[in-house]
């Protein structure tokens, strides 16, 4: 964009009539390894929080399943999965805002889920793994709407 602010027009085109420059695929790569990074600071935090809650619980003598308390297991791993990829995007010096849309897209799939699950169209045991495949597609769509700051 910055060759039209400047009036040169716009970058000449392939044959095919496409343009790809260094720079759009520079932007493509940093996006994917952005959302690959969170999807890793969303793993880290699933384990080491998720390790510390069971722990926590254990010792007090409470124990809940995925199978047995879905809703729990469901938002104690959205939770879990959030917060390690809100330090992450944090220190990475996102903002609030698109901090928080990004920990949204981790519970989004529950205001579907949950009803589903209530009316006996889903099982209890795989809730928590239909919301880990609704997360992925809704974190690029949140990415994608904030294409400058992930870099595309």
């Amino acid at each position: 964009m910055q060759h039209i602010r400047q009036g040169q027009g716009p970058p000449p085109t392939r044959a095919g009539g496409t343009h790809t420059s260094h720079g759009d695929q520079h932007a493509r790569r940093r996006f994917a390894r952005h959302f690959l990074e969170m999807v890793a600071a969303m793993v880290v935090g699933m384990l080491v929080l998720g390790a510390a809650t069971q722990g926590i619980l254990a010792l007090a003598g409470v124990e809940f399943s995925a199978s047995r308390h879905p809703e729990l297991a469901s938002l104690e791993m959205a939770f879990d999965m959030s917060a390690g990829m809100a330090v992450w995007m944090r220190l990475r010096g996102h903002g609030w805002a698109s901090t928080l849309e990004m920990c949204g897209a981790m519970f989004a799939p529950m205001l579907l889920l949950f009803p589903l699950l209530w009316l006996d169209v889903v099982a209890p045991g795989s809730v928590v793994a239909l919301e880990h495949v609704a997360m992925l597609p809704l974190m690029f769509l949140v990415m994608l709407r904030r294409r400058d700051e992930y870099g595309c």
